[in-house]
C-alpha cells in the first residue's frame, strides 16, 4: 500500500503535516475529512520525491503553464474537456502528464474538473482549482482557462525578472569570496615564516591580518560545516510553515528588502483577489483561495484577518486599511474600486502597479548591490596588499641600517 504526505487544516486553524498509507491519494483525503480536517495536499510521500521534486518544480511549472496555454485554446473551439485534457498532455511529460491522465479518467467518470485537480495539489495550486472550480459554476470555464494562462505567464515573466536581476550579483559575490579565501589561506600562509622570521617589528594592520589568517586555519573544520547549515537552513525554511514564517519576518525586516517584499506581497494579493473575481467568485470565497494560494506565512495571516473583517461586514478597503503589511496605496486603488463598483478593475491595476514597482526595486537594489560589493571585495583585496607591502617594506628598511 502506498504512502502518502499530506497537509492538513484542523478547526483552530493549526495546518498539519505527516504521512499515512492508504489505497489512493483521493481515499486519504476522504478519510482526512472525516476526521474533521480541511485537507490542503495529497501527494505520493518517497525519498526520490522528497529529494528531486525540488529539482524540477521549474520545469514542471513550465509544463503546466504549457498545459494551461493548450487547454485555453481547444475549449473555445467546442473541443469536449476529456478530448481537450487527453490532447493538452500531448505537450506535458513525466508525471505532469501522468496526472492528466488521471484526471481525464476522473472527468469520463463524471468527476468535476475542479475536483480532479485538487488530488494533484503539488501541481495545480489553490488559485488553479478554485478559478477553475469558478469557472464551472458560472459555466465559462472557457474563459477561466484563459485567465489562468495570462496569470501564469505573468507570474513567470515577473519570476524570471527577479532572477535575471540577481544573477551578476549573485556570480560577483561568489568570485569575491573565492578571491578572498584563496588570499587568507594559501597567499598568506607563505609570508608567515618569512615575516615572522625576519626579527622586525610588524605594522599593527599586519598582525592583525596574520593573527585572523590563522583563527581561520585553526577553524578550517568548522568553516566547513557552513555550508551543511546554510542547507539544512534552506531545507528547514521550504519543509516547514514555522521555517518559512521565520524566513518571511527576516525579509520584512531587512531595509531595502522589505520594501521590495511588501509590493511584492501586495502585487500577488491583488492579482489573486482579482483574478478569482473576475472568474466569478464571491469575494469570500475569492479571499479564502487567496489565503491557501499566497504562500507567504504573515501574508497569509493578514489575509486571514482581512477575510473575517470583511464577513463581519466591513468594507475590503477597510479591512486592508488596517493591514500593517500591505502599502497603504493599495487600500486606497481597493477604496476606488468599491466607489466606482469597479474593484476587479481597480484590484488587477494595483497588481500591475506594485508588480512594476517590485521590478524597478529589484532592479535598483542589484544595480546598487553590483558596485557595493565590488567596494566592499576591493576594499579587502587592498588591505591585505597594503599590509603585507607594509611589512615588507619595513623588513627592506631594516636590512639596510
Amino acid at each position: 500500500m502506498p504512502t502518502f504526505a499530506y497537509q492538513a487544516v484542523d478547526g483552530s486553524g493549526k495546518r498539519l503535516r505527516g504521512q499515512a498509507q492508504a489505497v489512493s491519494s483521493g481515499a486519504l483525503a476522504r478519510t482526512l475529512e472525516e476526521r474533521g480536517l480541511f485537507v490542503l495536499d495529497v501527494a505520493e510521500w518517497n525519498e526520490a520525491a522528497r529529494g528531486g521534486a525540488r529539482g524540477f518544480r521549474l520545469g514542471r511549472r513550465r509544463e503546466v503553464l504549457e498545459v494551461t496555454r493548450a487547454l485555453a485554446a481547444l475549449l473555445p473551439v467546442g473541443m469536449p474537456l476529456a478530448q481537450a485534457l487527453n490532447a493538452a498532455s500531448g505537450v506535458a511529460s513525466g508525471d505532469v502528464k501522468s496526472s492528466l491522465q488521471e484526471v481525464r479518467a476522473r472527468v469520463e467518470r463524471g468527476d468535476p474538473l475542479s475536483v480532479a485537480l485538487a488530488e494533484h495539489g503539488s501541481l495545480f495550486s489553490p488559485l488553479y482549482v478554485g478559478l477553475v472550480r469558478a469557472g464551472e459554476k458560472s459555466g465559462d470555464l472557457d474563459a477561466a482557462f484563459q485567465r489562468l494562462a495570462d496569470q501564469l505567464e505573468r507570474d513567470e515573466h515577473l519570476r524570471g525578472k527577479i532572477l535575471s536581476a540577481a544573477i551578476y550579483p549573485l556570480m560577483l559575490a561568489t568570485a569575491g569570496s573565492v578571491a578572498v579565501t584563496v588570499l587568507l589561506f594559501f597567499v598568506l600562509p607563505r609570508f608567515v615564516t618569512l615575516l615572522e622570521g625576519s626579527g622586525a617589528r610588524l605594522p599593527k594592520s599586519t598582525s592583525t591580518l596574520l593573527a585572523f589568517s590563522a583563527a581561520l586555519h585553526r577553524a578550517w573544520p568548522v568553516l566547513l560545516l557552513i555550508p551543511f547549515f546554510i542547507a539544512a537552513f534552506a531545507t528547514w525554511v521550504r519543509g516547514s510553515d514555522n521555517g518559512r514564517r521565520v524566513w518571511s519576518t527576516i525579509m520584512l525586516a531587512l531595509p531595502g528588502i522589505s520594501t521590495l517584499r511588501r509590493y511584492a506581497l501586495a502585487g500577488r494579493f491583488a492579482r489573486l483577489v482579482g483574478v478569482l473575481l473576475g472568474g466569478g467568485a464571491p469575494l469570500l470565497t475569492a479571499l479564502d483561495d487567496t489565503i491557501e494560494s499566497i504562500g507567504d506565512p504573515n501574508a497569509r495571516d493578514d489575509v486571514v484577518r482581512i477575510r473575517t473583517r470583511v464577513r463581519e461586514g466591513s468594507s475590503l478597503r477597510a479591512a486592508v486599511a488596517d493591514s500593517t503589511l500591505f502599502p497603504p496605496m493599495l487600500a486606497q486603488l481597493v477604496g476606488v474600486g468599491e466607489d466606482a463598483g469597479q474593484l476587479r478593475t481597480f484590484l488587477m491595476k494595483s497588481a500591475d502597479i506594485f508588480e512594476e514597482r517590485t521590478e524597478r526595486a529589484t532592479s535598483r537594489l542589484a544595480t546598487l548591490a553590483e558596485p557595493a560589493m565590488i567596494i566592499m571585495f576591493g576594499a579587502i583585496v587592498a588591505f591585505v596588499a597594503l599590509s603585507l607591502l607594509q611589512a615588507i617594506y619595513g623588513i627592506n628598511a631594516n636590512s639596510f641600517k
